[in-house]
């Protein structure tokens, strides 16, 4: 199983949003840890080594480091502008 780093700003946005919605991403995110690939709802982003895990109308962008079995959390957002 792989360990789970959130960036600073990916913290952030957890704490703020609702706590029953914060629980189903960190599951989510849980999940990826698990079996990053073969983890549902995940598609790597094109143009970047980071990967896009969909949570409802939630994203969550991420990267896996497969030499430390890490997976970094960089951003959490709403789906209409996680992307920019």
């Amino acid at each position: 199983m792989y360990a789970v780093e959130y960036s600073s700003e990916a913290a952030r946005v957890l704490e703020r949003m609702p706590r029953n919605v914060a629980e189903m991403v960190v599951a989510k995110i849980e999940q990826v840890a698990a079996a990053p690939y073969e983890a549902p709802n995940v598609k790597k982003l094109a143009g970047s080594p980071a990967y896009r895990l969909r949570v409802g109308q939630w994203r969550v962008i991420y990267s896996l480091n497969d030499g430390l079995l890490l997976v970094s959390v960089l951003k959490i957002g709403a789906r209409g502008g996680i992307y920019k």
